[in-house]
Parts: C-alpha cells; structure tokens; sequence
C-alpha cells in the first residue's frame, strides 16, 4: 500500500474516531484534551494555549513549511516551471475557487458573522485528493493526476493568501517588526547559500513566535520558511535543500499531522434537537459551494481556457477526467476545517461548518471516484 493510500486511511479513520468521540461518553474527555493548557516557549516569550491551539497553529506550521516546498519545487523545476503547462491549472483552480465563494456569499449574505466564512469552500485538500485517486491506480493518466496536483497547489496558494489577508486579528506592531526582522535575515542566509538545518531550525521557530504575537495566523510562517529554503547547493546525493525537506516532511504530514489535525477539528457533537437548525446560510453555502461549486468552477474555467487557447488538456485526459478531477476538487477537508476554526466564534456556525465539509468531501470523494473510474484513457 502506497503512502498516499495509508494517508488516505489514517485521515478517514480520524474523521471517523472523532465523530464517534464527540457523540460517545468520551465526549468531555475528548472536550477536556481540546482545552488542556499548554506552556511553551523562552523567558520572557512563553505563550500558554490550548492543545487544539497548538494543533492548529502550531503543528499546522509544518504542514504548511511542505505546501511552501511543494509550490516551490514545482515553480521552480516541476511541473509549473512551464508556463504552458501551468496555465490550464491555474485557470481551473480560479473557476474552483471563485464559483465556491460566490455560492456561499449567495446564501449568507444578509448575515456579517455567518459571511465571515466565505473562504472555507474554497480550497482543495492534496493530500487527500491524490489518496483517493490512488485508488483507481494505472487506470487514471499520469497527466490527470499531475493536473489535480497543480490545481490543488494553486488553491492551497490561494487560501494562504486569503487567510493571510482576511483572517487575521488586530496587528501588533513590535512583534510584526520583530517577524520582518527575523524573515530578513533567513533570506539573508538564503542569498550566501547557507542551509543548516539547525540554523534555519531556530530561526524559524523565533518567526512562528513573532507572528503568533503579532496578529497574524502564526500556522503561516510555514510558508514564509519555505520559501527561504534553498535549492541550490547539492549534497552527494545530487539533492538540494527543497527536496530533502520535502521528502522529510511528506510522511509526517500524511501520516501523523493531517490525521492529528482531523482528529481534533472533525468532531462535531449531534443531537436530535439541533439537526432542524443545521439547515442554514453556512451549511448550504459550504456543501454546495464544495459538492455544486468545485465541479462547474473547475470544470467551467478549464473549458474556458482550452477554448480560448489559454491552455490545452493534458496527453491522454478527456472532459470527462476533468470532470472527476472537478468533483475530487471538492475534497476541502483540511484548509476548509482550518478556515472554519479561525472564521467562527459562534459554536454553531462552526458545527454546521464542519458537517457541512464533512458531507460535502464525502459525496464530491464518492462521485469523483466513481466518474474517474468509468472513464476510459483517451476517450
């Protein structure tokens, strides 16, 4: 079984435990490990928070350094390095990210508080998309699955520039100097071509500190250090920096960070008396915007763009892959859970947020399962 897989397995099995956690009588000890408090940090700089605090801002920082790697990799030498190749991707990715939005502003727009949420449909989560497509193995175009990884890439961009600029709290001016100092000088290592992992290391760790003080979503300092990790100066093995820690940190990702993440975040508590009130401006928003919004987005913007010579289906991929790569697009379980928590205050927004990920991840996952497995390699 290919990690992918494993990873597809192990994030399934969270959703489940969480679920079963969260409407069992384990359903305060699994409320009480949410809250327990947590210390960490240097004199005078020591931040106490909750555990799911550290889940998601803390080890969430290293889920986002590999989706830095992963986009820069690609730009730089894989399969975005082309500007050809990378056109049709992006123009499918702003269609899938776009129409999302757009359905879930059309169902909460008379509310403020439920409208804060419009970015949570709006991004794909790779490391579950590409398991699932795992799963029909040789049946599927290598090129089908090298285009739903760069539409997933331009999403994942997408969101992090969203959150960036959307979802931060009030900034705090000193430690926003201190985060730019700090930045400066990792790029200041990367330009002389130093890449010491201890270095960086430490480096990083006072970057996360510093934007976690200042306002902004401290999970986002992933990005920034993966950004300054070179790709240079090769070892023996003919291997630069952004390789190795792409390879370093895909497994724990797939195996152990998006799994932890999902078990804290998938666990909404059902009761009989709150189904009625699950039928909102969010839910419909979020489940339609995934399920309705990923497919015509998707889909729509890449028939756009091959019509108008922006770009070209990829050897061997039919409309009809496309359209299952469009239905797998609606797979946002984690940036969309990720978005959830920092969107909404209110308990009830966000249990309609999550069921509604939930339920929308699982029929786009069935129904782009089933169209991609019917489909047929050059018809």
């Amino acid at each position: 079984m290919t990690l992918d897989r494993i990873s597809g397995v192990l994030i399934l099995s969270a959703i489940i435990l969480a679920l079963v956690a969260a409407n069992s009588p384990l359903s305060d000890l699994y409320a009480a490990i949410h809250h327990a408090p947590i210390r960490f940090g240097f004199l005078p700089y020591q931040i106490e928070e909750p555990l799911i605090v550290w889940i998601n801002q803390g080890l969430m920082t290293i889920f986002f350094v590999l989706v830095g790697v992963e986009i820069k990799h690609e730009l730089l030498e894989g399969h975005l390095s082309n500007l050809r190749r990378a056109s049709l991707p992006a123009f499918a990715a702003l269609g899938g990210m776009g129409v999302p939005a757009l359905i879930y502003v059309a169902f909460t727009a008379s509310d403020g508080e439920a409208l804060r949420g419009w970015a949570i449909p709006m991004a794909t989560d790779i490391a579950l998309a590409l398991a699932l497509l795992s799963l029909l193995g040789p049946r599927i175009p290598v090129a089908l699955k090298v285009f739903l990884m760069a539409l997933a890439i331009f999403d994942d961009l997408g969101a992090v520039a969203i959150i960036a600029v959307f979802y931060g709290e009030e900034i705090q001016v000193l430690p926003l100097g201190l985060t730019t100092i700090t930045f400066g000088a990792m790029i200041g290592l990367n330009r002389l071509g130093y890449a010491r992992p201890l270095a960086l290391s430490l480096l990083g760790g006072l970057l996360w500190m510093m934007l976690f003080q200042s306002g902004f979503e401290a999970a986002l300092a992933g990005i920034l250090i993966a950004a300054v990790v070179p790709n240079g100066a090769k070892n023996n093995h003919g291997h630069s920096p952004l390789i190795i820690t792409q390879r370093l940190l895909h497994p724990w990702a797939s195996l152990l960070i998006v799994p932890v993440f999902g078990f804290f975040n998938a666990g909404v508590t059902i009761e009989a008396e709150m189904l009625g009130g699950l039928i909102n401006g969010v839910s419909l928003g979020v489940f339609l915007g995934l399920f309705l919004g990923k497919q015509i987005g998707v889909l729509g913007a890449t028939w756009i763009a091959v019509k108008l010579n922006l770009g070209e289906l990829p050897p061997e991929v039919t409309y009809r892959h496309i359209y299952g790569a469009a239905l797998l697009a609606g797979v946002g379980f984690t940036m969309g859970l990720f978005v959830t928590a920092l969107a909404f205050d209110a308990p009830a927004l966000a249990a309609s947020a999550r069921l509604s990920i939930l339920a929308g991840t699982s029929l786009s996952a069935i129904a782009g399962l089933t169209v991609l497995a019917r489909a047929r390699q050059g018809q």
